[in-house]
């Protein structure tokens, strides 16, 4: 059995057909939604998370087999296996650039031929991968990213934010939401007001609300809505006022 036909068997014992049932309307496999044609065995992501941990030297050639995998949960897995991958050869006692440097290519050549196609596949990975590669890189394959029409290429251009909103820098971020504003569908939006109230808890409030001030009247219900939510009531209503 190959290593990754290993990863499989272990996804498949802990898999759910209830949760399985579940997972396909939470996911909105329907036909016309987002998450269309997807496949779930149903298991939970602790689960997947703890078949993870026996597989974290998988190699990166069977890594690409779970990526291809038309089963949700076996690309969660490769996608978390490489996020694993690169935070090991992140630290300093275990620092690998050519690893760094593979599980990047990988993990972008799978964002680009659509493996990355769902909201927690993009948010356990994009920040975790691309964003932590680019901190200290020029970061134009983010606005490439953004100008796409592909909701996942665009959510994970702003996810991968959430690194440089953890190291005290607002600038992409702004920069990308700014692009994004008038993109409408929910997961563009709740991704841009998530990424703005870090911004205001994280970096600077400040920087949030001049943000606020200028864009506010342009941007839909649910990015302000989230973008505001741990302001206080009064401030709350008026940016959403301005609409």
């Amino acid at each position: 059995m190959s290593e990754a036909a290993q990863v499989r068997a272990a996804l498949a014992a802990a898999a759910d057909p209830v949760d399985a049932a579940q997972s396909q309307r939470f996911f909105k496999t329907g036909p016309g939604e987002y998450g269309e044609g997807d496949v779930f065995l149903g298991v939970r992501v602790p689960a997947t998370r703890a078949v993870v941990r026996r597989f974290t030297d998988l190699p990166v050639d069977e890594i690409e087999i779970l990526l291809d995998s038309v089963v949700h949960e076996e690309r969660l897995a490769g996608l978390l296996i490489l996020v694993a991958r690169f935070d090991r050869a992140s630290k300093p006692r275990t620092l690998d650039e050519d690893v760094r440097a593979e599980v990047v290519r990988r993990y972008r050549a799978a964002v680009h031929r659509g493996r990355v196609d769902n909201w927690d596949l993009v948010d356990s990975s994009a920040e975790y991968i691309l964003g932590r590669w680019l901190l200290d890189r020029p970061r134009d394959e983010l606005f490439d990213l953004a100008a796409a029409e592909s909701l996942w290429h665009r959510r994970v251009a702003l996810l991968s934010t959430f690194a440089f909103i953890k190291s005290g820098d607002a600038t992409t971020t702004f920069a990308l939401c700014e692009r994004l504003l008038d993109d409408r569908r929910d997961l563009i939006q709740k991704a841009v007001g998530w990424m703005l109230r870090e911004v205001g808890k994280r970096v600077d409030r400040t920087l949030l609300t001049d943000f606020l001030d200028r864009y506010a009247p342009a941007m839909g219900r649910t990015a302000l809505s989230y973008a505001t939510e741990h302001l206080d009531s009064a401030t709350r209503a008026a940016y959403r006022a301005a609409r």
